[in-house]
């Protein structure tokens, strides 16, 4: 993992396209802003996190078809 210091209005800038700035620190919060291509999926590492989890639920989880009949 790099690990790099900024401080608010400083950017760092990922492979030419994303370019990730300071907008706010406030306590031990952090605003950023993300300049990215449309094409860059962004999204927030919980979300993806417990979406995987739903899926690995739903893929072992038995369906019990005949309450259906």
């Amino acid at each position: 993992m790099l690990v790099l210091t900024r401080k608010k209005n400083e950017s760092i800038i990922i492979d030419e396209h994303i370019e990730i700035t300071i907008l706010e620190v406030s306590g031990d919060q952090i605003k950023i802003g993300i300049n990215a291509p449309k094409k860059v999926e962004i999204i927030r590492k919980e979300i993806l996190e417990k979406v995987e989890s739903e899926n690995q639920k739903a893929r072992t989880t038995s369906l019990n078809l005949d309450m259906f009949k």
